[in-house]
């Protein structure tokens, strides 16, 4: 159900409207002046408001600003019996949302109707992914790079400035850019990602730019291109150093003029936009290399920024583990695991080349696969130990004999084991079962496992 306002001078269309969309539910209201009209859109949120072109106190046209600062949401529908090509131009330019003759059909008030409800369904279903996309952009981790790191973003996104985020595969570089897009003046506009190593040399425009319809072999209707659809908002160029020169030349003028022409048309196009670029690869090497623009490495590269491999984030590694794992439980409506001790040293002393993107792909198998309440080094993939790969647990028979005799048996297992898992790193068996040096030693010898 709708609420709507009829601003309108004549009676009958007053009526019509009322009498049409009450029958389907909708609350409607109407006012038959600009000056009633005011008071009611300063009282109640309408959904959509028809609004005549004239009016005894003035021109209905004028009354669209006053709704557009007081109602931002509310659809605008023109209304007119002396409407002409200019009026409606410059009603749908101040913000219209349709503009329609009269005499009014039944059927023109509710195909206006049901376009506006699809409008609504569509703007809340992106608001709903806005608010959700918002939520998970959380950087997690308190390592003093990942603080300083956060700092950066809180000052950067407070900004204008075009930013590139430098740092290997996996690291997150498109989570920093949408953290600066969230918390920046910019944050209600679209955050608009585009991979550009994923971009032929010979679709680039067409990408970048839009096309009209019949611009080229199967353009069969008009395309919005990416620039245009990250007006007032932010392009996100992902892969930047991958770019063709001829693609670096076509973006680099485009940047700079911040206007541009969809295919098969004259028609000038001007964005408003904000730049934020990443890349895994060194820039300043690239332009030496002379794979990349100088020019367009000087535009993109205003602030950079760099985010740690995760190697480098020490306890962070273990506070995202658990909270991937906590999400993926979630996701999979199971109890989520628990590292154990062993696990998270494992974690500690392993390189990450995958980064945060290979601790999430690890985290959701183990949430899959998992079949008790804790997760122990047997049920990691054997590259994360080198050399020194998990092995199958080798079951000790169960038989009566002494107590001092299955005990001797289970310890050296236990500690046979350890040093495989360790590299027969002595000082990481000694603190993964909890015993001195002194006594490691010793018990490495009582149990003949020297080599």
């Amino acid at each position: 159900m709708l609420n709507i306002l009829v601003v309108d001078d004549e009676k009958n269309i007053q009526s019509l409207i009322k009498d049409i969309l009450s029958d389907e539910g909708h609350s409607v209201s109407v006012a038959g002046s600009l000056t009633s009209a005011k008071d009611l859109i300063k009282k109640e949120v309408f959904d959509l408001i028809f609004l005549d072109v004239w009016l005894p106190d003035g021109d209905g046209i004028s009354l669209i600003s006053f709704i557009k600062e007081h109602q931002p949401n509310s659809f605008i529908v023109m209304i007119s019996g002396h409407a002409n090509i200019p009026i409606a131009v410059q009603a749908i330019k101040e913000g219209a949302f349709d503009f329609l003759e009269k005499p009014l059909s039944t059927d023109t008030i509710f195909a206006v109707i049901e376009k506006i409800e699809k409008e609504i369904k569509l703007r809340q279903s992106l608001w709903y992914y806005k608010e959700k996309e918002e939520s998970q952009i959380e950087i997690i981790g308190n390592s003093e790079k990942i603080v300083q790191l956060k700092k950066q973003i809180e000052k950067v996104a407070k900004t204008n400035a075009w930013v590139i985020i430098l740092g290997e595969n996996g690291t997150g570089k498109e989570l920093v850019a949408k953290s600066i897009h969230y918390q920046s003046s910019r944050k209600d506009y679209p955050f608009v990602d585009i991979n550009c190593a994923a971009i032929p040399d010979e679709l680039f425009e067409a990408e970048f730019f839009g096309y009209e319809k019949g611009a080229f072999t199967n353009a069969f209707t008009r395309k919005i291109g990416k620039l245009e659809l990250a007006d007032k908002g932010t392009l996100f160029l992902d892969e930047v150093a991958d770019m063709s020169l001829s693609a670096q030349a076509k973006l680099l003028r485009v940047l700079e003029e911040k206007e541009f022409s969809r295919l098969g048309s004259n028609t000038k196009i001007k964005v408003d936009l904000r730049v934020i670029s990443a890349t895994n690869k060194d820039i300043q090497k690239e332009v030496e290399k002379g794979t990349f623009r100088q020019d367009l490495a000087f535009r993109l590269s205003v602030i950079p920024l760099t985010v740690p491999p995760l190697r480098e984030r020490g306890e962070d590694i273990i506070l995202l583990a658990e909270y991937f794992i906590k999400k993926f439980s979630i996701e999979n409506k199971v109890e989520p695991p628990i590292l154990t001790d062993e696990v998270k040293r494992t974690f500690l002393n392993y390189s990450w080349p995958g980064n945060v993107r290979e601790l999430k792909n690890l985290m959701e198998r183990i949430v899959i696969f998992n079949n008790g309440d804790y997760v122990y080094n047997k049920d990691l993939p054997p590259n994360m130990f080198g050399k020194a790969a998990v092995h199958e647990e080798k079951s000790i028979p169960i038989t009566i004999r002494p107590l001092k005799d299955a005990k001797e048996e289970l310890e050296r297992e236990m500690i046979k084991k350890a040093l495989e898992v360790y590299n027969k790193n002595l000082k990481e068996v000694a603190k993964a079962l909890d015993i001195d040096l002194s006594s490691l030693y010793r018990k490495i010898k009582q149990y003949q496992l020297e080599d």
